[in-house]
């Protein structure tokens, strides 16, 4: 009878350890926060952003973040849900930051363009600054790995932001646009560029001149954007035209300073639009299915780092 009421105790023991060894997995964590909708002060002004942390974020440390810019007159959620970068940080495992331009139509001070950004001279690679600053200070993001991209405006931003902070910035990847920064661009150090674009894109066109929708801006050729890169960049051999096909071209510029490059990817479908994504709006442009602009920057940013 003794041995009865041990066997029985055992039983217990066993069954509590099991069950509480089960309870470790399921129901999942729900402590965990990996979306942040939040915003930091700068020169006054409350400037808001959006935050994603790819899942293995509480697991793991040392993460890329890329920085991601809507084009002028969107916001962050409508070019987190057209670009679909989101789906690919999360793939991926790198964090991805969605800040707010400002105005009554949002838009970003790249120096020429655009609209109230440019008129009331908010200064946002300030904004930018701080708000790298900020995110390295809270969450697990190697400094060394911090890279921007941007669609039209936001484009232009990634172009000014290589201009202006690139002591932060490791890499760019700007798509449909072009650079209007005022003065030299005169960077402390090679940034390498990945530069997208569709040769129906009629609001910046990549010949240059005035495009549509950006009213008195004139928009600089983008071969001559791209050389003053290759320049900045330290490369010393002419363009080479990697893949020409009746989807699209790809040029490189190589041979340059700290194994940096300067990278073209021009399109003959799509349009003013991120390629891979969705249209900007009801009324956007159908983007290039010839590329991916998500695989593309996302390649190009793991091959470099800050010094």
């Amino acid at each position: 009878m003794r041995n009865r009421h041990l066997f029985i105790q055992a039983s217990l023991i066993i069954t509590v350890l099991i069950l509480s060894g089960c309870s470790k997995n399921t129901p999942p964590d729900t402590e965990k926060t990996y979306r942040f909708s939040e915003s930091i002060k700068v020169d006054g002004i409350d400037r808001a952003y959006t935050l994603n942390l790819p899942p293995g974020y509480y697991e793991s440390s040392g993460f890329s973040l890329v920085i991601a810019m809507h084009g002028g007159g969107g916001n962050s959620s409508q070019f987190e849900n057209t670009s679909k970068l989101t789906e690919k940080a999360d793939a991926a495992g790198f964090i991805v930051v969605y800040p707010e331009g400002t105005g009554a139509i949002n838009t970003w001070n790249a120096g020429a363009c655009c609209g109230s950004a440019v008129t009331n001279k908010i200064d946002d690679v300030k904004f930018i600054s701080q708000l790298i600053d900020h995110l390295l200070a809270n969450y697990k993001i190697n400094p060394k790995k911090v890279y921007a991209t941007g669609h039209s405006n936001g484009g232009m931003m990634s172009y000014r932001l290589a201009c202006e902070l690139s002591d932060k910035i490791a890499a760019i990847a700007p798509n449909s646009s072009t650079m209007v920064v005022n003065g030299d661009c005169t960077p402390s150090h090679p940034v390498p560029v990945l530069h997208m674009h569709s040769k129906l894109d009629e609001n910046i066109v990549y010949t240059g001149g005035y495009g549509n929708g950006i009213s008195g801006v004139y928009c600089p050729p983008l071969d001559s954007v791209l050389n003053v890169w290759s320049v900045n960049n330290g490369c010393t051999a002419p363009a080479q035209v990697v893949v020409s096909n009746s989807k699209y071209t790809f040029k490189k510029w190589d041979q340059c300073s700290d194994n940096s490059s300067v990278q073209y990817y021009l399109t003959e479908d799509g349009g003013h639009a991120w390629p891979g994504g969705l249209p900007g709006g009801p009324d956007g442009d159908i983007p290039s299915s010839s590329i991916n602009a998500n695989d593309l920057l996302w390649e190009f940013f793991q091959h470099y780092q800050l010094p």
